[in-house]
């Protein structure tokens, strides 16, 4: 709820801001929708929703929701696997009650789960499909990027099909959007972002080419963005999509919710919008001048009950999106009033200047998404993730080229696969420390185990106890363990009574709990121990490695 007590000393503030993010999305919310293969009014109704009554539920101060670009891969996979917008609408409404229960579950914790590589992959992934699905309507030509490798196909043929004007215009807008914000003085004008900039000058040249009677001029209307104009109620009424379990005309149907591929669009974009949001909130609220922190699971109850009321409606899903949040914080937002005002600005522009919006070109908005795909995917995103080392940068790149050439589920699936086996490792190979003297007969071979040591760990923990030389004196320290796995207990014990034995290999066990009932009876435990922390202190600790396994190994066979 809003504080009505700095209401009016904030307002100014909060207007002026709200203003600046409806000039900001006003070309996002048409942009989005159109790479969502969806109808252009579906984007500003999700914009509004996101505005007005996602902006009065959520008690975050900064952050603006509206359609994302996130989730234009998933729609335009949607509509085409379930066969219509309005069966689309049905998963989304479903989506919405999921998030809606998150929220009651307190799942607000849910993107801790996701490891970032995968989450950025999955982004970059979207903004290489966003970028080359907007080719061809840069360029003019009526070519449909299809998915997976037709993508090789499909791109050079656009470039068959060039119109000059459409192109020209796709030139201005790209330059004004990459130069705009570099220019000190223009980047002062906080009221006239870049993307605003680049729709009023397109449609300036188009009406420019319109007057001249060129053959460079865009007068076909699938070449225009195309909003429905309200004329009367009645007028008002007909703009709006239900979905199909809401269709009175044929009365009420609820065949679709008994469909396996309408639940699982819901609950894919249930998660994702739910990650993409809950990594806004958490950006948005370090952007927030005051510090203030979001209430993460009232946040998934806000976008739950915004998703279903788009639904209703025929918008798109929206999320928190981080474009708009920011232009929030640096306009000087003040509190939630900046969003809700940015809402009622959208509704208004739509209802008594849509003449004016269906005289923007498609390629200004096809310029808009290019930058954004762009930013998605740009090289300084693969060059972090490479400098993370391969088991970061394995599972960002597999999801990307798996999103990019399958789909996003496949894709977050086989990086979230490819991240566990990475973690799964790790965890193998540091479930232990070793220590040695000497790798000869009489070695003294030290392994100091972690706090846990599970099931994972049983492999690497057999490898080097079977590669410990005859003639040993092993030592294995459980001090500084809180939890072993059965199996590993088992293994240890197993060693220590009959294989250690057939070697000769003086075994010592040392601060396991009396539960695990292996500590030594030996009467040189005390000495070991001594002769242990001595070690700790003047030698430091070395992960066990394939390249330590060998070693043992080699001296094991030397021994011989």
């Amino acid at each position: 709820m809003l504080n009505n007590k700095n209401f009016l000393t904030n307002l100014k503030y909060d207007f002026s801001s709200g203003l600046v993010v409806f000039l900001v999305a006003l070309p996002l919310c048409l942009g989005i929708a159109m790479a969502s293969g969806a109808p252009l009014f579906s984007g500003i109704i999700a914009g509004i929703i996101g505005g007005i009554v996602v902006g009065f539920i959520s008690n975050s101060h900064i952050s603006v929701s509206g359609p994302a670009a996130g989730l234009t891969a998933i729609i335009v996979s949607a509509i085409l696997t379930l066969g219509s917008f309005e069966v689309f609408l049905t998963a989304l409404f479903i989506a919405g009650i999921i998030q809606l229960i998150l929220g009651f579950l307190k799942a607000g914790s849910i993107s801790n789960y996701f490891p970032n590589n995968v989450i950025e992959g999955m982004l970059a992934g979207i903004g290489i499909i966003i970028f080359l699905k907007q080719i061809p309507k840069a360029l003019g030509s009526d070519v449909e990027v299809g998915n997976g490798f037709s993508i090789f196909f499909d791109i050079p043929k656009a470039f068959t099909e060039i119109q000059p004007g459409v192109f020209v215009i796709t030139i201005v807008s790209l330059a004004i959007i990459l130069i705009w914000d570099k220019i000190g003085v223009l980047r002062k004008l906080k009221l006239l972002p870049s993307a605003l900039v680049a729709v009023i000058v397109g449609v300036l040249i188009n009406e420019l080419f319109i007057l001249m009677n060129s053959s460079m001029a865009i007068t076909s209307s699938k070449y225009l963005v195309e909003l429905p104009v309200v004329e009367s109620f009645n007028d008002f009424k007909q703009i709006f999509i239900l979905p199909d379990f809401l269709n009175f005309s044929n009365g009420l149907n609820f065949s679709s919710f008994l469909n396996k591929e309408v639940w699982i669009t819901a609950v894919t974009i249930a998660i994702v919008a739910s990650i993409e949001t809950l990594l806004c909130i958490e950006a948005a609220d370090r952007m927030d001048p005051q510090k203030r922190l979001t209430d993460t699971d009232l946040e998934l109850k806000a976008q739950g009950f915004g998703n279903m009321i788009s639904s209703l409606i025929g918008g798109l899903p929206m999320t928190s999106v981080v474009v708009r949040s920011s232009a929030n914080k640096n306009a000087g937002a003040k509190t939630k009033m900046s969003t809700i005002v940015h809402g009622i600005l959208l509704l208004v522009s739509v209802l008594t200047i849509p003449m004016f919006l269906n005289k923007i070109p498609l390629a200004v908005l096809a310029a808009v998404l290019l930058v954004i795909g762009y930013k998605l995917a740009k090289p300084a995103v693969f060059k972090h993730f490479l400098k993370r080392g391969k088991y970061q940068f394995l599972p960002f790149v597999v999801t990307v080229i798996a999103v990019v050439f399958t789909d996003l589920l496949t894709g977050v699936a086989l990086g979230m696969a490819i991240s566990i086996f990475a973690i799964l490792r790790g965890n193998m190979k540091r479930a232990y420390y070793f220590r040695k003297e000497d790798y000869k007969k009489g070695s003294v071979i030290h392994i100091h185990l972690a706090q846990e040591v599970s099931f994972l760990n049983k492999a690497a923990i057999l490898f080097t106890l079977d590669a410990i030389p005859e003639n040993s004196k092993l030592i294995i320290n459980a001090s500084d363990t809180v939890y072993i796995s059965h199996d590993i207990l088992d293994s240890i014990k197993e060693f220590r009574d009959i294989r250690a034995p057939l070697k000769n290999i003086n075994i010592s066990l040392i601060g396991f709990k009396d539960e695990y009932q292996l500590e030594n009876t030996d009467t040189d435990i005390r000495q070991v121990s001594i002769e242990h922390d001595l070690l700790i202190k003047h030698r430091s600790r070395h992960k066990v490695s394939s390249k330590v396994i060998s070693e043992l190994k080699s001296n094991n066979q030397s021994s011989k």
